[in-house]
């Protein structure tokens, strides 16, 4: 651990609060909305946005990123009109966000934890690397991360079979209204989206009585679970003819977005067999799991409108970072 010399409570600059009382209300607003903490303690919320960012500016300042050996690469939409932030989170060590990017192509997110590709440098204690299928993320990741190994995401990739399967049902129940036939795929959305041990008894019953047609949702349904025996491999040889027969009978099916789904399978063959390689499975999906928790530090700090604030929410609700030791006793 990196000791730290205790600092002066006494304000810094031209600052009009003391650094205690900083520290202070940023403690709080880990807690309560910014707004609420202004409220509370009798000031604005720019006063309170003023001291978070200093909290966070004094933690990115004195962290410690030299162990980040697996992070993962995902976006988060923040406002109407696909405005985005990139997101870095380490998933090794715990689940912190060592670096935010400003947008879904920004080229800040991965280089403030990795070295300047400029220098031909590599991370060499970064060994894991995932993502979704975005091309920018691909690309980046090649390029500042080429030593490591990148690994899909298994939630998209289950995220957009889910679509095609989803889109199916959908089409083919407006198919049988028009057609004048019973509305048998009425109340099946969520029978063929989850898994099979998660249903209840009602849904259960439902499904086994729509498996007896011959529609194409269904047999877009048993297609989207015979790709579950893939996350099962040990080993990449069967892994990659598993997923070779699959994408092969993907395309011979007649159903449209099957045969999208297998295309952009095939196209991410190698990186979807990293999956197999590394065994990181169990921790991709807690990167979406993290998102949930960045919207919610997000709201925190509503009322702001830039990126810088939304940045300093992040780190300062999720970072882990380190804070000044002051010499006075602490309060909270």
């Amino acid at each position: 651990m990196r000791r730290h010399r205790r600092a002066s409570p006494l304000a810094d600059g031209k600052h009009r609060t003391c650094n205690a009382f900083r520290l202070f209300m940023a403690r709080w607003a880990r807690r309560l909305s910014w707004s609420e903490v202004a409220e509370i303690f009798g000031t604005n919320w720019g006063v309170v946005h003023r001291a978070v960012r200093w909290v966070v500016d004094w933690g990115l300042a004195h962290r410690d990123l030299d162990g980040v050996k697996a992070i993962g690469v995902d976006e988060i939409a923040v406002w109407k009109g696909h405005k985005y932030l990139t997101v870095v989170y380490q998933i090794d060590q715990g689940l912190r966000p060592p670096a935010v990017g400003r947008s879904r192509t920004d080229r800040g997110g991965l280089p403030r934890i990795l070295p300047d590709p400029s220098a031909k440098v590599r991370a060499e204690n970064c060994q894991f690397v995932a993502s979704d299928m975005w091309k920018p993320y691909i690309k980046l990741i090649a390029e500042f991360a080429g030593q490591a190994i990148h690994v899909l995401d298994r939630f998209h990739i289950v995220a957009k079979v889910n679509k095609a399967v989803d889109d199916c049902a959908r089409l083919g129940g407006a198919q049988l209204r028009r057609d004048g036939y019973e509305p048998i795929l009425k109340h099946t959305r969520w029978c063929f989206l989850k898994r099979p041990e998660n249903l209840t008894d009602t849904q259960h019953d439902k499904l086994t009585d729509v498996l007896r047609y011959n529609l194409r949702s269904v047999r877009a349904y048993l297609l989207k679970e015979s790709l579950d025996a893939f996350w099962q491999y040990d080993s990449a040889l069967w892994a990659s003819w598993f997923l070779d027969k699959w994408c092969t009978r993907a395309l011979r099916s007649p159903i449209g977005a099957d045969e999208e789904i297998a295309r952009t399978l095939r196209s991410h063959h190698d990186l979807i067999l990293n999956w197999v390689h590394c065994q990181k499975g169990d921790l991709l999906g807690a990167v979406e799991g993290m998102n949930t928790n960045a919207k919610l530090a997000i709201r925190k700090a509503r009322g702001f409108r830039t990126y810088e604030a939304l940045e300093t929410a992040l780190y300062h609700q999720l970072g882990h970072l380190p804070e000044p030791a002051f010499l006075t006793h602490r309060i909270c």
